[in-house]
């Protein structure tokens, strides 16, 4: 593994604009489960019951889903060691950028500024109604649900949801724009723990191999653009992503 992190150190030594690509994977160490491994959401749950439709046309769902947001203890996830590495990268000036596939919001939460994010598949910090689009904090729709509005709606009549993007849903167009700044000027990328299978999440991170930049892969197990790798790394986020970010810090670019 050690020829492997230099490798890959090497691959990025001369690089000043580094995309970082983030899935489920990064956050598992937080113990937060991904989707398609061994102990995934997807083993669990149907993902055909999380498509937009379902939601509208379900009342029983949404309110199923409204009762786990407000009405169950938030579990106690924080940044770990990955987390905290994608912002010491960014802090060193070699990084355009990072796009997440999570809603977790534990990129913020470890450190990296909003303006150097682009949550692709949106976050639970905001909800908004499907037919307007109108925006409503949600410390307000929680004293609603905890006075009986089971299944709030918007003020206009339209069903309210968080702004976690749904299967069948289109993606947050402000995060989907500046995901594709951070793709364009990027000069090399970093993808960790995602299968780099979601589309059109990927193609962000794959439009920078397509221009033969460098691309390292840190996953467990493999992914869809594993031929595509400069340097493949196979392991947990959070002990190889801090020592990559060491070494870059340890040889600015030249």
């Amino acid at each position: 593994m050690e020829e492997l992190l230099e490798h890959a150190a090497a691959a990025l030594e001369d690089r000043t604009r580094i995309l970082v690509f983030t899935g489920a994977g990064i956050s598992t160490e937080s113990g937060i489960p991904d989707f398609r491994g061994p102990n995934g959401v997807w083993k669990t749950v149907d993902p055909k019951n999380f498509t937009l439709r379902h939601y509208v046309r379900d009342a029983d769902f949404r309110r199923a889903r409204w009762r786990r947001w407000f009405g169950e203890a938030p579990p106690d996830h924080e940044p770990n060691a990955a987390h905290m590495a994608v912002a010491d990268l960014w802090a060193t000036g070699r990084m355009v950028g990072c796009v997440t596939q999570n809603i977790d919001g534990l990129h913020i939460a470890g450190g990296l500024p909003a303006d150097a994010l682009a949550e692709v598949h949106g976050n639970a910090r905001a909800i908004e109604c499907l037919d307007r689009g109108h925006r409503h904090e949600v410390d307000a729709i929680r004293l609603r649900w905890l006075d009986g509005d089971l299944d709030p709606h918007c003020e206009c009549g339209s069903i309210l949801k968080s702004t976690v993007v749904l299967f069948g849903e289109q993606l947050p167009a402000a995060a989907t724009n500046r995901a594709g700044e951070f793709s364009r000027a990027a000069d090399a990328a970093i993808a960790v723990g995602s299968t780099i299978s979601v589309f059109p999440a990927a193609e962000f991170l794959l439009a920078v191999a397509d221009r033969r930049h460098p691309l390292i892969i840190l996953n467990m197990g493999p992914t869809d653009a594993d031929s595509l790798a400069t340097v493949r790394l196979e392991g947990k986020a959070g002990e190889l992503l801090p020592r990559l970010v060491e070494a870059l810090e340890a040889a600015p670019p030249g």
